[in-house]
């Protein structure tokens, strides 16, 4: 008989999927999950990944709003070094 899965839960925050996610890869890559939890952290891992995505998104989008729609280029005080 199969173990039921619990339902997905939803991160609380970037961070926290991100520390979710790290400690999924961590099991993984040691190699000492069966095969069964290893396809559940994997599809685990898949959910957290499109959860940073559409955070990472929606904060593009409310940066774009704050800066009026234009973004510049980033250009560091370094990149001007060595010009004269």
């Amino acid at each position: 008989m199969s173990k039921k899965l619990p339902p997905s839960v939803t991160p609380a925050s970037f961070e926290e999927a991100m520390a979710e996610l790290t400690a999924l890869v961590s099991q993984m890559e040691s190699g000492q999950l069966p095969l069964e939890a290893s396809v559940t952290a994997y599809q685990r891992g898949s959910e957290l990944i499109q959860f940073c995505a559409a955070q990472l998104e929606k904060v593009e989008q409310q940066v774009k709003i704050l800066d009026a729609g234009m973004l510049k280029a980033f250009h560091s005080e370094d990149s001007n070094e060595g010009q004269a």
